[in-house]
């Protein structure tokens, strides 16, 4: 079992709750995480990059002059990619997205980084956290209280404006719905930080998806 240590807002543990590691896989998967960050980095990359092959170059498909007795090499039209203003050989002229992974698998990545964070004791929970307007004086103070002014992911069990508008011009903070956390998100910043709700439906979700799914993963 793990102990996560619960707090207030005012940084005060109050208690805690004990978790079994069978709730989110058992064990951690480095080879699926590895997977999953991958496949994510290459959906969220750039892909700007474009050149023109020799058939997108204008110019006249002739031979620039004949193949014999001129006494020169060989040589094609103004569009090889041996002259300059030519094509580019194995030119980049379009996008190209890898299919996405199966949810499963998703799931289970995220939750294998949840007992990686759970078992480095980088979680806590929040019990009563809430914001009745906006007031980033009052989240930086419970970050502080917490030990987690270097890094966070806050996890709230619904939306909450208030609480998002605290939070979002706090550097290396991010506020997530639990349903929305995946592995990378989890992974780049030191602390993971749940409200009270939140934690509950996230472990109620677990069971159920391990229960459905046992060993899964595709390793």
């Amino acid at each position: 079992m793990i102990d996560v240590p619960v707090y207030n807002m005012a940084g005060e543990q109050t208690k805690t709750v004990q978790v079994d590691s069978d709730e989110f896989g058992g064990r951690i998967r480095p080879e699926l995480i590895k997977q999953v960050l991958v496949a994510y980095a290459d959906h969220h990359g750039q892909r700007s990059a474009r050149t023109r092959s020799r058939g997108m170059v204008e110019g006249s498909t002739r031979k620039i002059y004949r193949q014999k007795g001129t006494g020169n090499a060989r040589m094609g039209t103004i569009r090889t990619v041996v002259r300059r203003g030519g094509g580019v050989a194995f030119a980049k002229t379009a996008l190209h997205h890898k299919a996405g992974l199966p949810k499963k698998m998703k799931r289970l990545a995220r939750n294998s980084a949840i007992l990686a964070k759970l078992q480095s004791n980088d979680v806590l929970i929040i019990d009563d956290f809430s914001f009745d307007a906006p007031k980033t004086k009052k989240f930086v103070s419970m970050l502080s209280a917490v030990g987690a002014t270097k890094g966070c992911v806050v996890a709230l069990s619904a939306a909450d404006e208030h609480a998002f508008k605290s939070g979002r011009n706090i550097p290396k903070t991010e506020i997530r719905l639990f349903s929305d956390l995946n592995a990378y998100d989890i992974l780049r910043r030191r602390k993971l930080i749940f409200a009270g709700s939140a934690f509950d439906a996230l472990r109620a979700e677990a069971t159920r998806s391990g229960k459905a799914t046992p060993d899964a993963g595709g390793e």
